[in-house]
């Protein structure tokens, strides 16, 4: 596995801020498993139970909030990152309504405090993951490209897109690819993913979350919004996405410090009525109702992206087809809570050795 990605994480000190969350946690597993010396900063995990707590990795962990820029400089500087994947969010649209102060300061003053812990250490490389959200949703039934506005209805989906414009203000001004190896060592890449899922997630208003908890606990899900399409992929779809980004920025390549889309193709476009009945196809346990609130929040009815960019100029490809992703989710949870055991290690493993046999660029 150290050979993936042409090597390059083998002994790297990378730091991982948010590896306590979802994807977070499945990023810092398959950077230990590729040699990497990784740095994990977070707040403690936010749900119990947590995937990062499952996997008991021998990695650093350090428990710490990214709007403490006091703290992350000392991480920072004690340790002297290659380059730093940043993850760390409040990441959920409902919350965001009911506390968009701490989303705005999380989201945008946090991640400013990180891009400045960066350039006060001169980390070489910077992977920003925002969301597909940032974009200003036009309910277009085509995809989002990367230089499209940024936007955002909701407090989440705007502190994304304001997340996303403070990196292009820093690309600008602090590490600009015109500069690169003159006034600065610094390459910034942004990425935007849409709907994650896979084994591992007990964040609260997810539907894939609310349909694992409801099963485990013998009721019915509730859906809310039956009818609104997503790009539903699985995490480790993106993640392949993000390490590559990490790769060519590791490697001084300056044309890929930039935005960048990863997304399912088209077929990965499902309605969350249609999730719910393929996933009942993998445990028969699975039951649900419509429960639509008139007065509900609002939520984006269609949101795709248009990943042209990646595949073409990355040679970047989703691996799994969405039955796949529905059938490792879905088994992932119903092991874990009828067998007590989770298919993490079996779930990377087989997705390696698919991205092989469909001979992806960053597996061969």
């Amino acid at each position: 596995m150290q050979n993936l990605f042409n090597g390059i994480y083998k002994e790297k000190t990378v730091l991982v801020t948010g590896h306590t969350g979802f994807k977070g946690s499945w990023l810092v597993y398959w950077l230990n498993k590729m040699g990497a010396n990784v740095i994990g900063y977070s707040l403690a995990a936010p749900t119990e139970p947590n995937h990062i707590s499952l996997l008991n990795l021998n990695i650093t962990s350090i428990i710490g909030d990214i709007r403490d820029l006091d703290k992350l400089n000392e991480v920072f500087t004690a340790y002297k990152p290659d380059v730093v994947f940043h993850l760390a969010a409040q990441p959920l649209v409902r919350l965001s309504y009911e506390n968009p102060i701490e989303t705005y300061e999380t989201n945008v003053i946090g991640t400013l405090k990180v891009f400045e812990a960066c350039r006060a250490n001169n980390v070489k490389a910077i992977v920003n993951i925002t969301s597909d959200k940032a974009y200003e949703n036009r309910e277009w039934i085509w995809g989002y490209r990367e230089n499209d506005p940024m936007g955002g209805y909701d407090p989440y989906s705007s502190s994304k897109g304001c997340a996303d414009l403070l990196a292009n203000s820093y690309r600008s001004s602090y590490f600009n690819p015109d500069e690169y190896k003159k006034s600065h060592n610094t390459l910034l890449a942004s990425c935007r993913a849409g709907n994650v899922i896979g084994g591992g997630d007990w964040a609260k208003d997810r539907l894939m979350t609310d349909i694992m908890l409801s099963v485990s606990q013998g009721k019915k899900v509730r859906i809310r919004n039956p009818y609104a399409t997503r790009p539903w992929q699985h995490v480790l779809e993106p993640l392949s996405g993000y390490l590559m980004i990490g790769q060519k920025l590791l490697e001084e390549k300056v044309e890929f410090g930039e935005a960048w889309n990863f997304g399912p193709s088209d077929e990965g476009s499902i309605c969350v009525e249609e999730v719910v009945n393929h996933v009942k196809k993998h445990w028969d346990k699975i039951d649900y109702e419509i429960n639509r609130d008139p007065n509900g929040l609002h939520e984006a009815n269609l949101l795709k992206l248009d990943c042209s960019k990646a595949h073409i100029r990355l040679k970047w490809k989703d691996v799994w087809e969405s039955e796949t992703t529905f059938e490792k989710t879905v088994l992932w949870y119903k092991n874990f809570y009828e067998n007590n055991i989770f298919n993490t290690t079996d779930n990377l493993s087989q997705y390696i050795d698919d991205a092989k046999a469909k001979k992806i660029y960053w597996a061969i």
